[in-house]
């Protein structure tokens, strides 16, 4: 066998071997129409009552309207806070673009068009202030992967510059495909594109190809889908699903759906086809052009890939496990580095989703080891995450001083000059020591 064999074989091994696409419990999937839903106990997985009521209380006081953990498609935990209810509607935010990201998909198999596509041929020339080559070498997969290489950040009157689509707001700054970089207008032109590509907007489009055939309900505004918990459950379990539901494969292109849950690029290996991946060694984050090591969110699953928006919406799907899980809410109210997508109160909540069963208490030991410092390098403010309680910290400077001590989990670098500083936190009866990077 030729080592190009070889080779091609060891790939399409690794392929269907994959989270995604090798579910071996059959899944449960809602009807179409109605409130019906099967339920598993919290108890037949081993989760104890006051497990449960301890991530209650934390996703109460960060903010929290609704929250559903699905395990094989079947309700395990569904909570609602404050006058929140199952019927209540709420904004995506960014985490809609994950479900862009599949309608381009669909759009691509029916032949409507291929992501390998100039944008122009569907918008036409000039939606850029880029010269002709320039704008020509954008392509619609630039755009799923956010490396058109457009300026994320032009000086204009728009008081959401990165949001602005007029053509004088989309500059060039690099070579397409050079330079990963979150930007929102080039995002919101996808649906121009598909809307140009099938004659059909972006609110029929998704309803034909999408709503109709999983129950889910929605809208678009501005970019923006609106929902239920129990439609973004639904679509979590869609592409858990490796996108079929209930035996209608709604997206038949495994190449495709790989694609857009595993990395797309070698930029910003944390980023797939509008979709944030876990698990890989470095990731980056809006209106930074840094890679920072480690994985996107070190307490959950490595496999995990997820649908993150502004104000902490959430659609986390994990394959190895059979879960989604969904939040919706306002600002959990944790810091992180400026322009962020929301990424620290996941890594606490999976602090809590880890020790949801009864067996899993930890020794001291294990408890500080999973203790965690987001983010770092920060531009402001550092967050201490841990499942137990912290005894106390000190923070050093590069002199070896001190220069603040406090039991509380935030460290207030708005007054520390960039550089870098040395982090001792008790936790669990054990001394960890950590490096943390402050940044201009």
């Amino acid at each position: 066998m030729s080592s190009l064999r070889v080779v091609l074989l060891c790939s399409l091994l690794s392929f269907f071997g994959s989270g995604l696409f090798s579910q071996n419990t059959p899944l449960y999937f809602p009807p179409l129409v109605g409130s019906a839903w099967q339920t598993i106990p919290p108890a037949s997985l081993g989760f104890c009552p006051e497990r449960i009521d301890s991530l209650y209380h934390y996703l109460e006081i960060t903010h929290t309207k609704s929250f559903i953990l699905l395990k094989d498609g079947k309700i395990v935990l569904e909570h609602y806070f404050d006058a929140f209810t199952q019927d209540s509607l709420w904004y995506w935010a960014s985490a809609g673009k994950s479900l862009t990201a599949f309608l381009v998909g669909q759009a691509q198999e029916e032949g409507l068009l291929n992501i390998q596509d100039t944008t122009s041929k569907y918008l036409g020339t000039g939606w850029t202030s880029c010269t002709p080559a320039q704008e020509a070498a954008i392509t619609i997969r630039h755009q799923i992967t956010m490396t058109s290489g457009l300026d994320d950040s032009p000086v204009t009157d728009d008081p959401e510059p990165a949001d602005c689509t007029d053509p004088a707001c989309l500059q060039y700054l690099a070579p397409a495909g050079t330079r990963w970089a979150y930007h929102n207008a080039v995002y919101h032109l996808v649906h121009e594109v598909i809307e140009e590509a099938s004659g059909l907007n972006i609110n029929q489009f998704t309803k034909t190809r999408l709503f109709d055939k999983t129950g889910m309900k929605g809208f678009w505004i501005d970019h923006i889908m609106y929902g239920k918990a129990r439609d973004m459950a639904r679509y979590g379990l869609l592409t858990l699903a490796g996108g079929a539901w209930n035996g209608d494969t709604l997206l038949h292109d495994q190449n495709y759906l790989y694609a857009m849950s595993h990395p797309s690029q070698t930029l910003n290996p944390s980023y797939g086809y509008l979709w944030w991946l876990n698990g890989q060694s470095t990731y980056m984050v809006p209106g930074l052009q840094l890679n920072i090591p480690g994985p996107l969110i070190p307490n959950a699953p490595a496999d995990m890939f997820a649908a993150l928006g502004k104000n902490d919406q959430k659609i986390h799907v994990v394959p190895s496990k059979g879960w989604v899980v969904v939040r919706q809410g306002n600002d959990a109210g944790l810091p992180g580095l400026a322009g962020q997508v929301p990424i620290a109160f996941d890594n606490q909540m999976w602090g809590y989703l880890n020790t949801l069963q009864c067996g899993s208490v930890a020794t001291s030991e294990a408890e500080a080891s999973s203790l965690k410092i987001w983010p770092n390098p920060s531009a402001g403010d550092w967050q201490i995450e841990f499942p137990g309680d912290v005894e106390g910290w000190s923070l050093y400077d590069a002199q070896g001083r001190n220069i603040q001590s406090a039991g509380s989990l935030r460290i207030d670098g708005t007054n520390l000059e960039p550089g870098v500083y040395t982090l001792k936190v008790t936790a669990a009866g054990k001394v960890t020591v950590q490096k943390l990077m402050k940044m201009k």
